[in-house]
């Protein structure tokens, strides 16, 4: 319940829900900053310049601003102080008679929380400092256990009740509040408020075991396997880490041309590991276990509650129906690659696992020529930032500028502030830029809510704070960070979710921004890989770093078509893990393992044989915060391909479009059901054809264009 809606983006959604676990040259400045009046922002700006710039000023703050956090301890006091406020808001809620402010009061319990939780989830990820790491790790156990007693507090949910109750206080109150309410209720009841004493307690201590495992087996997939060096041939064992006599084998090498080198990459890393086994099979069963307590049929039916899909029937039926549409393209995709090894390697030509991503990539090389070093001088981090100014100002009304932080504010040196200030409304809250590369820090991008916004008591908006995190390359002596264009597009896909973040200012901080369901959450964040991908768009930022020469618009296209090579492979990809993902989470199939599961569901719905000995599942990170809702990517998409094509297509700097884009989608957060927000946008209810279509569509390649552009 109170830690409120979807929680973190693009990782592992927040510790707080009961189901999950733990889910930045050429010189180019922006404008000038416009004249509005801005209260909250007393600290000077910079002007925003290449690669980030920012400077550190002498007060001393804690991170993100918060003066307990100073040092690892102030976990503790930050908790502590979280915790005493919850318990007061509580036996105020209790004692307050029905109204508005028993859901102003919810929000405030949810939003204390929050801004400890939130802050210490991203934290116990990022944080260069072990100290720091292992104390915010604690302060989410903590407040996620706490939070899971408040989930089944009788007298507490009663006070809602009261409120849900009656008829004309229901009535009098705005839309959004009315849902607030319900949601919080939704979020008692699938934590079992209605159960006795006894159940309840064993929800708790549920929901407890599954954060615990969820926390130990995201730890395990990432974890490398060892091998005996002398069992590889030697002539391909440099590929891997030396440690004594054994090999460490830390992923996939799917983009090696050896084909040996990515087999034994491959049968390595994905070897079954008994401990990791056994916890997946644990967390599974105990989902399965809390579901049925709290009166849903299977966990997945829990977890769809509230989504654009409601139930996993319609998942079902949305990935049946989208596997059947790609059937003969991804056979037509499995064939070029088999023709592709046939050449390259015909001594081994049938096409195994290990071989997709590789002769997917170089089908798109050959025919295309899209070697990443022609396109990355055309986009340095500060071309890239400008762009999205550019494009955040004539779509949005909206400009980013980079703000000076106080010293200790900020986990590494190299992570800047940007201040985002609309033309009209002033200030709408900060983005932190956590871009680079550093040792120890996680390999993946991903959007963190560290505090969201709500109109607080006094009146004044509580402004939205996030983490963009990324992996670039630091810049050296006479080059800027050039990033290749799939690091350009994930930086354009993050800032979706960031401005869905700035932009959702909803009166409570319990659906903020990208607090809403999975399947929406995904929108805004892959409508920007439309604007990344239209010529129109990069030829606004794309220069040459040395030269100031624009990106050519025929290597845009190139780049744009060569990703349509295998792509219906690549999609039927992406319905086998949302397929296993809903098997996992629905009715077990009786006497069947996971990996038998695996092998089936890889075999029918994928096409590529499944490897003996190898265990995929294990590796499989998104279980833990996507669990059941791995298919949100592709709804998401699917949505975001409606969206573009009726709204931006045309002109993707249309202002009126933008105004009714963030008017009928991002201002609502989770708000507003999922569904009604779509409809408000395409001025239509799109069908679960509707959204397969779209998808389809989208794999086409535009030839026309391409020769015109040529």
């Amino acid at each position: 319940m109170l830690p409120g809606g979807q929680g973190n983006v693009d990782t592992s959604p927040r510790v707080l829900n009961p189901e999950y676990g733990s889910r930045a040259p050429k010189t180019n400045t922006l404008s000038h900053r416009p004249e509005v009046r801005v209260k909250e922002a007393s600290r000077p700006k910079n002007r925003f310049k290449t690669g980030l710039s920012g400077k550190h000023v002498g007060d001393i703050s804690g991170l993100f601003g918060v003066p307990e956090l100073s040092c690892p301890e102030g976990f503790q006091e930050a908790q502590d102080k979280a915790l005493q406020e919850s318990e007061q808001l509580v036996q105020k809620a209790c004692s307050t008679p029905p109204g508005p402010e028993t859901v102003m009061i919810f929000d405030q319990l949810s939003d204390g929380l929050c801004r400890v939780a939130d802050l210490a989830d991203f934290v116990k990820i990022a944080h260069p400092d072990f100290a720091f790491r292992e104390a915010a790790e604690e302060a989410c156990r903590n407040i996620g256990t706490v939070v899971e007693k408040l989930n089944t507090d009788v007298e507490l949910c009663q006070s809602l009740r009261r409120l849900l109750a009656d008829e004309i206080v229901m009535s009098s109150l705005d839309p959004e509040t009315r849902r607030v309410a319900e949601l919080f209720m939704f979020d008692f009841e699938i934590s079992g408020i209605h159960l006795d004493e006894e159940k309840r307690k064993k929800a708790v201590n549920l929901n407890v075991r599954i954060l615990d495992l969820c926390n130990e087996f995201l730890t395990g997939t990432h974890l490398p396997n060892k091998i005996d060096k002398h069992i590889l041939p030697e002539h391909i064992r440099y590929n891997f880490t030396a440690e004594g006599n054994y090999l460490q084998v830390a992923g996939l090498h799917a983009d090696c041309p050896d084909d040996l080198v990515r087999e034994a990459a491959y049968k390595i890393f994905l070897y079954p590991n008994a401990e990791q086994l056994s916890r997946l099979e644990e967390l599974l069963a105990s989902r399965n276990s809390l579901a049925q307590l709290v009166g849903y049929e299977t966990f997945a039916h829990r977890a769809l509650q509230g989504t654009m899909a409601r139930n996993p029937e319609t998942v079902r039926q949305f990935l049946d129906l989208l596997s059947d549409q790609l059937s003969k393209r991804t056979q037509k995709d499995f064939e070029m690659m088999t023709k592709m090894k046939m050449k390259l390697s015909p001594q081994n030509s049938k096409l195994m696992p290990w071989d997709h991503p590789y002769y997917s990539g170089v089908l798109r090389a050959e025919r295309y020529n899209i070697d990443p070093g022609l396109y990355c001088p055309f986009f340095s981090l500060g071309a890239c930032m400008e762009g999205l100014n550019s494009l955040f100002s004539q779509l949005l009304g909206i400009s980013l500028y980079a703000e000076q932080t106080q010293r200790g504010e900020v986990w590494s040196e190299d992570v800047r502030k940007l201040a985002v200030v609309h033309e009209t409304e002033g200030l709408l809250g900060y983005i932190y830029c956590d871009f680079f590369q550093r040792p120890d820090k996680p390999h993946q991008d991903c959007h963190f809510t560290v505090r969201g916004g709500r109109r607080k008591e006094n009146g004044e908006y509580q402004l939205p704070v996030v983490v963009l995190m990324l992996s670039l390359p630091h810049s050296t002596r006479g080059t800027p960070t050039l990033l290749s264009p799939g690091m350009m597009e994930n930086l354009f896909h993050e800032m979706g979710h960031a401005m869905h973040s700035m932009l959702g200012r909803t009166r409570y901080q319990h659906v903020t921004g990208t607090r809403c369901p999975t399947d929406f959450a995904e929108v805004p964040s892959i409508l920007m890989e439309y604007f990344a991908n239209d010529y129109r768009v990069v030829n606004q930022f794309a220069r040459h770093y040395k030269t100031g020469q624009p990106l050519p618009k025929n290597m845009v296209s190139r780049l744009c078509e060569s990703k349509k090579v295998c792509a219906a492979a690549d999609m039927q990809l992406q319905v086998f893990y949302a397929a296993l993902d809903q098997i996992y989470h629905g009715k077990h199939p009786l006497k069947k393992s996971t990996t038998e599961i695996l092998k089936e569901t890889q075999e029918k719905v994928y096409g590529l044989p499944y490897v003996p000995n190898t265990a995929w599942q294990l590796r499989f990170s998104h279980l833990v915060g996507y669990g059941a809702k791995y298919y949100s990517y592709l709804m998401s998409r699917a949505v975001a391909s409606m969206v573009w094509k009726q709204c931006f297509a045309q002109d993707p700097f249309d202002r009126a479009m933008g105004e009714r884009y963030r008017r009928e989608m991002l201002a609502h957060g989770g708000g507003k059901e999922p569904i009604l927000m779509v409809q408000g946008m395409l001025q239509k209810s799109p069908s679960v054809e509707d959204f397969v279509d779209a998808l389809v569509s989208d794999l086409d390649q535009d030839f026309e264009t391409f020769i015109m552009d040529s």
